[in-house]
């Protein structure tokens, strides 16, 4: 290849992503005084990337792709825009060997690794093999090019169970299945092809040992055009759902300085294997004694900013310098491991539906502010919507402190700070993951939320006397803010000189809890059954001071109709204002009803109408958000009718199959 066609100065950045990254990205690049390219699909039109960028491309309809993985739409964007070189990210083609060369062969610079490094390292097997052959540790397993199902079974049988069935493309726990006994193979095998193939284009499988109790170590690792080739210390990647990451820290809890330079020291032999320019991660998998490689990410992690905060170095600054053909500015030992950090992905998601994803438009977003060591990487604003064709990561929150614990506080007071409304987050369940006793202690393993789900998940507490009160305060308080001369203004304005005034609240659909306004002379009351308290209200930004009986409390609170949202000392809470005017018109839907969760395609059909079903047993698979998603029996019946086929585009809410109840 033409040297001066691969690392060369230019002044004009594509980023071929969306979200989160294309923001990072983005805004390094302008710092560096480079002119900045956007693309998007069309369910991105107004989305945060294409705000932030000096210009935005249009690629094509809202499935990625016929948009970001379209490479050919990718380079006339690059060309009709005068960019002169494409930083991929992570995800969509960011680890795609025929993109680097297009984008090569096209006169771009690619902000990576070359098309040959990331066939070498990109693929699971083939660096397993090249892994191999430079005698780093590998976990046991098979990375042989045949694909048969018979070669697959025969390794699993000899490997011995259980076992990893893993797409060899991509990462993110796509495409991945533990395997437990050998009569679960061959379906994992069918359901792990299907979704490697729809995230990656790529359906090559690999057998790996299951590491029991095992924890996730990774090495970020930079190399330049000048031979020079450095490891960032290590990063704790353990805590992990489905294989895929939740949070992240650096360094890693577990190491000593010992084990710390072992494992850096085979990062680089690994990396130097192919002697690798660019940024990537060199991933082990660790059963608490010996380490383990397991695979090569050729591209930037969605955890970098940890490995950023420890060290001072700006990992996207440096893949750009080395782009330019530039000499990575520091020496091995000149890199200084300062203090502790932790990163917590927020996704729209609802732990308590099984982490179903959430679209819509996020009618508020309040995240603190980036101080104190907090940092905050987000993708998405208030008003933006979120569809159902992407990853559903919004942001991610980080914290830097000199020590892991106040890390993990700061980490843990900035998510219960943030309050994002309109679409159901995670960030109730990660601050419960981070204040779980046994993460302070680091007692965990990558089945840890598996085992502690129960407790994670477990039901927000019932509101008590301090949150009810402050369901009247926000009601009042948002009446206070209607247009002006309304006589809803004027506190405890009632018709007809009425003197009190009755509220009722509810959680979900449970019993009503009343509280009465007392108003007049002198000051104003709420009564909660047999008990009377004196209250004042200060509004500020996002909510208010509510004081009762002379205890002051800071509210946040959001109402949406006759939805309220409040975050109070006790925790948050969602409650429903009962219509004063018994205008209640909800509809109450039944947990046996198989319908869509949100718009997906169906990918797979498991049950023949007319079948006995067990409760539990599953009816059919739809891939939702670039994830598989398996609908289940409610309970024990017959499988009446199946309502769609595989290849249907169905919306959320669409009735997919009737089960009827045994005995009926």
């Amino acid at each position: 290849m033409d040297r001066s066609k691969l690392y060369r100065r230019f002044r004009t950045l594509l980023i071929a992503n969306r979200g989160e990254i294309a923001c990072r990205v983005i805004r390094t690049a302008r710092a560096m005084g480079l002119r900045t390219v956007a693309v998007y699909s069309e369910a991105d039109r107004d989305a945060m990337h294409v705000a932030l960028a000096d210009e935005a491309v249009l690629l094509g309809p809202a499935r990625a792709r016929d948009s970001y993985l379209n490479v050919e739409r990718l380079i006339e964007a690059a060309k009709k825009t005068g960019a002169e070189a494409v930083h991929p990210g992570y995800g969509f083609l960011s680890e795609n060997a025929e993109f680097a060369q297009a984008c090569y062969d096209a006169g771009l610079v690619f902000v990576g690794p070359t098309a040959d490094m990331m066939n070498a390292m990109g693929s699971k097997s083939g660096s397993k093999a090249l892994m191999e052959k430079a005698g780093v540790p590998l976990v046991p397993g098979y990375h042989g090019d045949a694909q048969d199902d018979a070669t697959l079974a025969k390794a699993a049988d000899k490997v011995g169970f259980p076992i990893l069935v893993k797409a060899s493309a991509g990462g993110g726990g796509r495409g991945m299945r533990i395997v437990r006994s050998a009569d679960e193979l061959a379906p994992a095998i069918v359901s792990a092809k299907r979704e490697a193939k729809a995230a990656f284009g790529d359906d090559r499988m690999l057998i790996e040992k299951y590491v029991d109790n095992p924890r996730h170590i990774e090495v970020q690792i930079i190399g330049d055009s000048h031979g020079n080739l450095l490891s960032l210390f290590e990063r704790e990647c353990t805590l992990q759902r489905r294989h895929q990451k939740v949070i992240e820290e650096a360094p890693s809890p577990t190491l000593n300085a010992a084990q710390r330079e072992t494992v850096c020291a085979a990062a680089r032999k690994a990396a130097g294997a192919v002697n690798y320019v660019g940024a990537g991660t060199i991933e082990f998998v660790s059963d608490g004694k010996d380490v383990f490689f397991i695979e090569m990410n050729t591209r930037l992690q969605v955890e970098h900013p940890v490995t950023e905060l420890i060290t001072g170095i700006d990992l996207v600054e440096w893949q750009l310098r080395v782009a330019f053909g530039e000499a990575l500015p520091m020496k091995q030992d000149e890199i200084k491991l300062n203090g502790h950090a932790v990163e917590a992905r927020v996704y729209a998601e609802n732990p308590t539906r099984n982490f179903m994803p959430s679209v819509g438009r996020i009618s508020t977003w309040r995240l603190p502010s980036e101080t104190g060591g907090l940092r905050i990487d987000a993708g998405y604003r208030e008003g933006d919507s979120v569809s159902p064709y992407y990853d559903a990561m919004l942001a991610k929150m980080i914290a830097w402190a000199p020590t892991r614990d106040v890390a993990i506080e700061r980490l843990n007071r900035g998510l219960e700070e943030s309050d994002v409304r309109g679409i159901v987050t995670n960030i109730p369940f990660l601050s419960a993951l981070m204040t779980h006793p046994k993460v302070r202690s680091n007692a965990i393993d990558t089945g840890f939320i598996e085992r502690e789900l129960a407790v994670l998940t477990s039901a927000a507490p019932a509101p008590g006397e301090l949150e009810l009160c402050a369901a009247v305060a926000a009601v009042i308080n948002e009446e206070r803010r209607g247009e002006a001369g309304s006589p809803w203004q004027t506190f405890g304005w009632q018709p007809v000189g009425r003197r009190r005034r009755s509220f009722a609240f509810r959680v979900g659909h449970g019993p009503e809890q009343k509280v009465t306004l007392n108003y007049g002379s002198g000051p104003s009351t709420l009564v909660i059954g047999e008990r009377e308290l004196a209250f004042t209200i200060a509004a500020k930004h996002g909510g208010f001071d509510l004081t009762l009986d002379g205890v002051k409390s800071s509210v946040a609170a959001v109402i949406d109709g006759h939805e309220l949202y409040l975050r109070t000392r006790n925790g948050r809470f969602d409650l429903h204002w009962v219509d004063p005017f018994g205008g209640e018109t909800e509809e109450q839907t039944g947990a046996d009803k198989i319908a869509a969760p949100l718009p997906g395609t169906v990918v797979a059909v498991l049950a023949e109408e007319g079948a006995k079903l067990e409760k539990g047993a599953p009816i059919l698979t739809l891939e939702v958000m670039k994830m598989e998603q398996t609908l289940r029996a409610p309970y024990a019946g017959v499988l009446k009718s199946i309502k769609c086929k595989v290849g249907d585009i169905v919306q959320e809410g669409v009735e997919l199959a009737v089960v009827e109840p045994l005995g009926e």
